[in-house]
């Protein structure tokens, strides 16, 4: 009962910051259970596509079924592939979900398609998937995900995190009467520098994935050229007319905070970028967050690693070193990791939730004969991983890595509150006095009175959340 009663917090997440539209979870996202997903298709197909290179990108048929407490679906004549780039080679393997690819336009619960991602290289299995609840948490744009059980031709293939594909869907659902914009998908060596005003240049790094037809780059060229070419007087308020710069630094403090040294301000990888065409501005997207909370393959502490000189020194980020020269954007990062500290990354708040959802799916984890062929992970391990380092690549647990990235990163924060120096505003919110103006059971039913003897749930106009008892 008491875990129960912890895994609310994942049921009312924070949201302390200015907003993005976060599409409700559908049945196709369960929360509180773990559903089952069937795939059947012609076994010779299956060991071409997971046994030939040259069968990795195909799109093979097959049958998919849902199966969970509240529905039971099937849908004939899919698509499905693997899916990432290291982890194509792995024993446990990625797999992406195609509906309509045999049947152009059909949408399964208004999906095209879904990713079924292993976490080959996580004993937790938890890293992914709570980084993308932080993003929602956060007000920013972030795909849905659920943990489902996969079986291939009636073979138990092990647990997975079903994560929402970017594409046009995934637009429409959050940028609301503002979803025909380009959507560019980062490639590795992304480093956001500029390659001239010619579009040839930009089609081996940045892939499009809207609007395909029309194969448009203008956009990205100029924002890469304001970016890289604008003088240092110029640049604080020029990169605020093509950046939505609020979203940028709030996305940037949770990066650092969770240690995704695999995305754009280290590696040069795993991000997106969406043009709305209300104002031509870019949004800078999350991707791909399994190399986080203390997963490392290079030999460094990203707990403690210094949050205003998280990029490598021997190479081009622009987006990162310009807007960290800049006193203002420096000093807003700063406001959204302090809020990042403030609301959710702490581990008070996110042992209880990691509990929670340890408890939640551990009899498909410890079914799950596959996590064992890449690294060698046990169900001991498993059960471990909160508190306890699994060692190589994976140098900390959960729980000592958000102890010390939290600590570290409050001693290193520097917050003076500056104002904008350009006439375009970002409206830093004001901090109000905490109100608390809704009252639910762990149900979810709206109580109109403050019940007595009975564990409720305040709800914030933040919508922050606390548990509560009142004993007369």
């Amino acid at each position: 009962m008491i875990r129960f009663l912890r895994f609310i917090g994942f049921m009312f997440p924070i949201a302390l910051f200015a907003q993005a539209v976060h599409p409700p979870n559908s049945a196709a996202f369960i929360q509180d259970e773990v559903a089952k997903i069937y795939i059947s298709m012609n076994p010779q197909d299956f060991e071409t596509m997971v046994g030939d290179s040259l069968g990795s990108s195909y799109e093979f048929p097959a049958n998919f079924t849902y199966v969970s407490s509240t529905i039971h679906d099937t849908v004939n004549n899919v698509g499905i592939r693997l899916r990432g780039n290291t982890s194509l080679t792995s024993g446990k393997k990625s797999f992406k979900v195609d509906f309509n690819v045999y049947q152009p336009g059909f949408k399964w619960n208004n999906l095209k398609s879904l990713n079924l991602n292993g976490e080959h290289n996580d004993v937790s299995i938890m890293r992914s998937r709570t980084c993308q609840e932080m993003l929602r948490w956060s007000g920013l744009p972030a795909p849905r995900t659920s943990y489902v059980e996969l079986y291939i031709n009636g073979e138990y293939k092990g647990l997975y995190i079903n994560v929402e594909h970017f594409d046009d869907q995934f637009i429409e659902a959050r940028f609301i009467n503002d979803d025909t914009g380009n959507l560019y998908k980062a490639k590795w060596g992304a480093d956001m520098t500029f390659q001239g005003l010619s579009e040839v240049p930009y089609h081996s790094l940045y892939e499009l994935k809207t609007n395909e037809a029309l194969d448009d780059f203008s956009g990205l060229v100029h924002f890469l050229d304001v970016l890289n070419n604008s003088s240092n007087a110029q640049f604080p308020c020029a990169i605020q007319e093509v950046l939505d710069v609020d979203l940028f630094l709030n996305s940037l403090a949770f990066q650092i905070l969770v240690g995704q040294w695999d995305g754009y301000s280290f590696n040069k990888n795993n991000y997106y970028l969406y043009q709305r065409p209300s104002d031509g501005k870019f949004v800078f997207l999350e991707y791909d967050l399994d190399n986080t909370f203390g997963v490392d393959w290079m030999g460094v502490n990203w707990a403690t690693r210094n949050i205003y000189t998280w990029s490598p020194s021997n190479a081009p980020r622009p987006l990162y070193t310009r807007m960290m020269q800049v006193p203002y954007f420096k000093d807003r990062f700063s406001y959204y990791l302090q809020q990042h500290l403030n609301a959710y990354f702490s581990p008070g708040y996110m042992v209880p939730v990691w509990e929670a959802t340890q408890d939640m799916i551990s009899p498909s984890a410890l079914a799950d004969t596959y996590k064992a062929l890449d690294y060698g992970f046990t169900d001991q391990d498993f059960l471990d991983a909160i508190s306890n380092a699994w060692g190589n690549h994976v140098t900390t647990s959960l729980e000592a890595y958000i102890t010390q990235r939290s600590s570290s990163a409050s001693n290193q924060l520097m917050y003076s509150g500056l104002s904008n120096p350009c006439s375009v505003s970002l409206d830093e919110p004001m901090e109000a006095p905490m109100q608390w103006v809704r009252r639910v059971d762990l149900m979810g039913r709206v109580l109109d009175e403050v019940p007595k003897n009975q564990v409720f749930i305040e709800i914030s106009t933040t919508g922050q959340t606390r548990k509560r008892i009142v004993i007369p």
